[in-house]
């Protein structure tokens, strides 16, 4: 089976459901080609890349412009066939020209999918799957469907017209794509992440919290959709003035939180850390107390996954699919999101928590990740999602 995987840009470190993706259909026989129209990440060589044109700002545009124009030649028929399609949708001339420039390293392969990773990654191109004669699929995931569609009304109605299958991460996704007109008679398959649980465990069990010196961890990018200002304004209304706060990390909020730490006198309690390889987290998680994942919104989170794997008790807000993630008060605690003080109050009680609690909870969520979340059951969810067609 060949797979043709569209990203804006090759995996970044920090995406290991995609990389885990590629193994693992890889594995099974499957032909995977990545497109990508940005290839900052030189260093991804899991499968051939292919990179198309960007409009974006550079000293390559010019030559990328001319490569794509090599391209779109040596396929005129399906450049034109493209075209027609996406004047019958009324695309602009620009709009058009821009669609092909960026269809361009695509129009001439052989796939029997094509498999846009992020449905913001579609946009432009709906037509482009059924001219070269492939099947269409698409992933919704946090940004690109509780985000996007609120900044650019109707982005997403010529998609729907014409996906084969959507993959989705969590109901809290799917309810958002069908109020912005995707049709459950369309096929959807539901895959929730999954973790490394041969990485992320931990031979000492349950932990008993300690008094004082407690550790909250949160791994994230430093980005306001995440509530890390939050959980720095929490920190500081807690009646424990020895808890400290670890961020793993990196992003465009930095700056702003560091600020945020001083404005609020915790700057001594928090440490940002900025990236680390999976391997660094897990020593980290092992030598820490508590996990926060205080989100506006998640498609789902794989950190959350990863500590519970841990056997860490972990708090979340209800932003989005972290009431899929977390079960509140048997796998964890969720806490109403942008709620400083509430999240306050949850630490404070969890601190509070008798040790059998405690091992109750992580034991309940060790349980649920290893039935539900490992990379087992995703492989085999993925086969299925490329060989059935219809509703699974």
């Amino acid at each position: 089976m060949r797979i043709g995987l569209v990203l804006s840009r090759p995996p970044a470190y920090s995406e290991t459901f995609f990389t885990n993706k590629i193994k693992y259909l890889q594995e099974s026989g499957c032909d995977i080609r990545l497109f990508v129209n940005n290839s900052s990440n030189s260093s991804f060589d899991l499968c051939p890349v292919h990179t198309g044109f960007s409009n974006t700002k550079s000293a390559q545009i010019i030559w990328r412009g001319i490569k794509a124009m090599i391209q779109l030649l040596l396929s005129f028929r399906k450049s034109m066939a493209l075209w027609n399609a996406n004047r019958r949708l009324g695309f602009s001339a620009k709009k058009n020209i821009l669609s092909l420039l960026t269809s361009s390293h695509i129009l001439g392969k052989k796939l029997d999918w094509l498999h846009f990773g992020f449905a913001t990654t579609a946009i432009g191109r709906e037509n482009l799957a059924g001219i070269i004669r492939a099947q269409m699929a698409v992933s919704i995931r946090g940004y690109d469907i509780a985000v996007f569609p609120l900044k650019n009304p109707g982005c997403y109605k010529h998609l729907w017209d014409r996906v084969d299958k959507l993959h989705y991460l969590s109901e809290e996704l799917l309810s958002l794509a069908i109020s912005y007109g995707f049709k459950l008679d369309i096929p959807h398959m539901k895959i929730t992440p999954a973790i490394d649980t041969n990485l992320f465990s931990s031979s000492k069990g349950s932990r008993r919290l300690k008094s004082k010196g407690v550790k909250l961890i949160t791994v994230s990018r430093l980005h306001w959709i995440k509530g890390l200002e939050y959980v720095i304004i929490a920190l500081a209304q807690l009646k424990n003035k020895s808890v400290e706060l670890i961020i793993i990390g990196d992003g465009p909020e930095y700056e702003r939180l560091v600020f945020t730490a001083f404005q609020y006198d915790v700057a001594d309690r928090v440490s940002f850390l900025g990236r680390k390889t999976p391997s660094e987290i897990k020593n980290h998680l092992s030598h820490t107390d508590i996990f926060i994942q205080y989100s506006q919104h998640e498609g789902f989170c794989n950190a959350v996954l990863e500590a519970q794997a841990m056997c860490i008790p972990c708090i979340v807000s209800d932003g989005g699919a972290l009431k899929e993630n977390i079960i509140d008060r048997t796998t964890g605690w969720i806490v109403e999101k942008q709620n400083p003080t509430k999240l306050a109050q949850v630490i404070e009680e969890v601190m509070a928590t008798p040790t059998i609690q405690i091992e109750l909870t992580t034991r309940n969520a060790l349980k649920r990740i290893n039935s539900e979340f490992t990379l087992n059951q995703q492989k085999i969810k993925f086969l299925e999602f490329y060989n059935h067609t219809g509703e699974i």
